[in-house]
């Protein structure tokens, strides 16, 4: 890792560069990003951008029975409680006994309103209230390793499964009558969102995740012509945002999570500003 420390400080000639804490967060933001731009493009194509949302806000009861529980690394439960809240959500999504915004606001206003309730007791909620706007500079190695451990993953499940998520999000019965195992994809799919939002959640916050994941695959969107370019532009977009966000957040002392959702949202407008011109 020293030698890696190295390199950064000889490639990146810059007074920031030269802290570990803002080492980290460049490490943990080339993991990050790669994730956002891949796994945003999904969720945007699959109209899953409400999902990924009550996911986030999901994290404070799997924080809260945690706590509960006596569970000494309450991430732990927060991971495993995504989990099972996706794979419910999505059970309970496809019986179709309402609408699909209807059900997810039900589960998002629940979980959140469970967990606030828990954690607030006795007046405690101050020690969780980190979780809303994430700390990036706080990350250590071994929580960048799980990054990228879950990045290998992200990148194995998009390369074999993305044909068949394009089919479903195009047409459900389309995808079956090609023999897709659509409730199957749908559940690892919202898993596999469940797993990167909750990891994710500690160091980018809670009330800007969904925009990180977003803004980056809606702003390419709007300048892609082609699959490709959607894909690569997300990455890009969310690669100079995070960026420019983690830089700008250290010279003016603001949260990384909250600046580098604002350039996303700059660009996106942007974006939809050269959109006739591109396209």
């Amino acid at each position: 890792m020293e030698a890696i420390y190295n390199l950064m400080e000889q490639l990146i000639c810059f007074e920031w560069i030269q802290y570990d804490f803002m080492k980290n967060a460049l490490l943990a933001i080339i993991c990050i990003v790669p994730l956002f731009g891949i796994l945003g493009t999904m969720i945007v194509n699959n109209k899953l951008a409400f999902f990924s949302d009550a996911l986030g806000h999901s994290a404070f009861t799997g924080m809260a029975i945690g706590v509960i529980l006596g569970v000494s690394n309450v991430d732990i439960s927060m991971v495993i409680f995504g989990i099972i809240f996706a794979i419910i959500l999505n059970f309970i999504k496809s019986k179709k006994t309402a609408s699909t915004d209807t059900i997810i606001s039900v589960f998002a206003s629940l979980s959140t309103a469970i967990g606030l309730v828990i954690l607030s007791r006795g007046g405690n909620f101050a020690n969780y209230s980190s979780l809303l706007v994430g700390d990036i500079l706080s990350i250590t190695i071994k929580e960048i390793i799980y990054l990228l451990v879950i990045l290998v993953v992200t990148i194995v499940f998009w390369l074999v499964t993305y044909n068949q998520l394009h089919a479903v999000s195009m047409s459900e019965s389309i995808a079956r009558s090609r023999h897709i195992k659509v409730k199957i994809i749908e559940t690892i799919f919202s898993i596999l969102i469940a797993l990167v939002v909750m990891c994710s959640i500690k160091w980018v916050g809670m009330l800007i995740i969904n925009a990180l994941l977003i803004l980056p695959a809606a702003a390419s969107r709007n300048i892609s012509n082609n699959i490709r370019e959607y894909h690569l532009f997300s990455v890009m977009i969310s690669f100079v945002t995070s960026i420019m966000g983690l830089i700008v957040s250290y010279y003016i002392d603001t949260a990384t999570g909250p600046t580098i959702a604002i350039f996303a949202a700059l660009v996106f407008f942007s974006t939809l500003v050269i959109k006739p011109y591109v396209k």
